[in-house]
């Protein structure tokens, strides 16, 4: 039977309890939205002893469902100040689902502020130990440390020293399937929530539970498994040897720049003439120089068949850095004007290892850019500052809470937030769509909240000028709702690209889902449970303060023109206050 886990960090005690049946139908961002709605006051300080951690694996997550190994974990942020689902690739959650734990709860406060805790879920239940030794490490060598001690079939979450520290630009770190800490829930600051519970880890091993979490209607499941699978293998961006497969997310680079949304040096410009320096294309091609092969992407997480994780090798050969995403080219390349790759993968190491988003941290170095703390283009300038937040000096600290926070510290005008997230790696002012969606989500600047760019971009469900204004409230409403669903299934939002073009495909992730809970339910379904959650979102954040005029864009979109089509945001208020209307 599905089973909460309650981890109490005052009474350091963590007991089972039976799922409430209000749940029963809840998984991944379903489930991390409401437990975080019913159980944190909106009121609550985000570091303070009434804010909860909740982790949940998605409905398929823990099956052979293919690319469905996301956990989601929720809580009320630090960086927003508002409700927050941050989901990551790991096979954390495949081991909570075969153990049918449902939910992980972290609650409560340390007795002893600065001393950290581990816990140890295994078959025999949790248990409490000491993680001081692991405390001020960078988090490679913490988890090669705490795999070694508990061994390679553990999995482990925690947190680094920006979490420790309780930095709002703090992320939750995963192992990857080589061990590697490099798998981030890393948007929203929900590091630093754990960090002020004094957690430092936890680590489970399903080591004697069922390969397989139990599934109520496996005809059904097994139906809809062999639908998405057939899609996601034949769709041109996700089958083997695809586009993502090749040359990972940042094969985004040179498409994104072509079309003008390719944000660089803060978002003054939508072009960057270093942009096929540090494309997906170079880093294919980099690899292949560097290692005398052709060297293609491995996945980041158990039963993904994508595979779009890429590791940065140096000019000896040797691993530099796992994984160069397009977003983290772009916010530790392209936004602070820097056009080498061994410069961004030294940047994306050390986000890994000090424990920051890398969207963030990129948009964070360019706000300092932007006031003159270093020159757009100077990677080893922003390595230096990096390793400020590593030291936890007064400055490190400023850059450590993120853009709007440094933008306040040093007084810049031009700071990309929303709800005082930093804008990911696509320009509004160039793509109208995606910036509805970063204005209007509950979770704050968020590509992935509604990723407008399959169609605006991609042409995936038929292309859309991405410059024109009309009908761009109502796409982004219909990808921030079917985002919610997908959220709570456990699948990668990269199944989105084949079930928005195969039907047979969107099918399939429906049955797959009903399957495991043994219901029957429609693509009216999808909507249902999508606009439940996003109604349970954006109620909790009205009830914490906020107001039509959190969802906004920065002022300076709609009066400084973005080179090269030289256009601002100019999508209405009234049709921004349009999404959530009828909801």
């Amino acid at each position: 039977m599905a089973k909460f886990l309650r981890i109490n960090m005052t009474t350091q005690t963590a007991t089972y309890e039976d799922a409430p049946a209000k749940y029963a139908l809840m998984a991944g961002r379903y489930l991390t939205s409401t437990l975080v709605a019913d159980q944190v006051p909106p009121s609550a300080h985000p570091l303070g002893p009434n804010n909860k951690i909740i982790l949940a694996p998605g409905w398929a997550t823990g099956t052979s469902a293919p690319t469905s190994a996301r956990i989601s974990i929720g809580a009320k942020s630090p960086l927003t100040g508002g409700i927050k689902e941050s989901n990551a690739g790991t096979g954390f959650g495949q081991q909570m689902a075969r153990m049918e734990i449902q939910a992980i709860i972290v609650e409560g406060f340390p007795t002893t502020p600065g001393k950290f805790w581990g816990v140890h879920i295994t078959q025999n239940g949790a248990t409490f130990f000491p993680a001081d030794e692991y405390a001020g490490k960078g988090n490679y060598e913490a988890w090669r440390k705490i795999i070694e001690r508990f061994g390679k079939k553990a999995d482990v979450m925690g947190v680094g020293v920006a979490g420790e520290k309780r930095m709002t630009n703090a992320g939750i770190c995963f192992n990857d399937m080589q061990g590697r800490a490099s798998r981030y829930a890393g948007r929203g600051g929900l590091g630093a929530v754990v960090g002020s519970k004094g957690l430092k880890f936890i680590v489970i091993d399903d080591t004697g539970a069922p390969p397989l979490r139990p599934i109520a209607d496996k005809d059904l499941f097994m139906q809809g498994q062999k639908k998405l699978t057939q899609a996601i293998r034949t769709h041109d961006i996700t089958k083997p040897k695809g586009g993502l497969n090749t040359y990972g997310t940042a094969v985004l680079v040179n498409l994104l720049n072509e079309a003008g949304g390719f944000p660089t040096r803060n978002f003054s410009s939508g072009r960057f003439e270093g942009a096929p320096k540090i494309a997906g294309e170079a880093i294919f091609e980099g690899n292949k120089q560097r290692l005398g092969k052709e060297l293609y992407n491995h996945a980041c997480s158990p039963g993904c068949i994508i595979q779009c994780s890429n590791v940065w090798h140096d000019e000896k050969g040797q691993e530099a850095a796992s994984c160069l995403e397009y977003e983290s080219v772009w916010s530790l390349g392209a936004n602070c004007g820097i056009d080498s790759l061994d410069d961004a993968g030294e940047l994306v190491r050390l986000c890994n290892d000090i424990g920051l988003d890398t969207i963030e941290a990129g948009v964070t170095l360019a706000v300092a850019m932007e006031a003159g703390l270093a020159k757009f283009g100077d990677g080893k300038a922003a390595i230096k500052l990096m390793h400020e937040i590593a030291q936890g000096t007064p400055l490190g600290h400023i850059l450590g809470n993120g853009a709007a926070f440094t933008g306040r510290a040093f007084g810049v005008i031009r700071v990309p937030t929303v709800k005082g997230q930093g804008l990911p790696a696509y320009e509004p002012r160039a793509v109208k769509g995606i910036g509805v969606t970063y204005a209007t989500s509950p979770m704050g600047a968020d590509h992935t909240a509604g990723y407008t760019i399959a169609p605006e971009i991609l042409g995936v469900s038929g292309k859309q000028d991405p410059l024109a204004l009309g009908g761009k409230a109502a796409l982004s409403k219909g990808f921030q709702t079917a985002t919610a669903f997908i959220d709570s299934t456990g699948h990668c939002l990269f199944i989105a690209f084949p079930i928005l073009d195969i039907g047979s495909g969107f099918e399939g992730m429906i049955e797959e889902a009903a399957g495991v809970l043994g219901v029957q339910w429609t693509a009216a379904d999808v909507t249902r449970i999508g606009e439940e959650i996003l109604r349970t979102e954006r109620k909790f954040n009205e009830a914490a303060g906020f107001t039509k005029k959190d969802d906004r864009l920065p002022e300076f979109m709609k009066y400084e023109p973005l080179p090269p089509h030289n256009v601002v945001y100019d999508v209405t208020d009234e049709e921004l206050d349009s999404v959530y209307k009828d909801m």
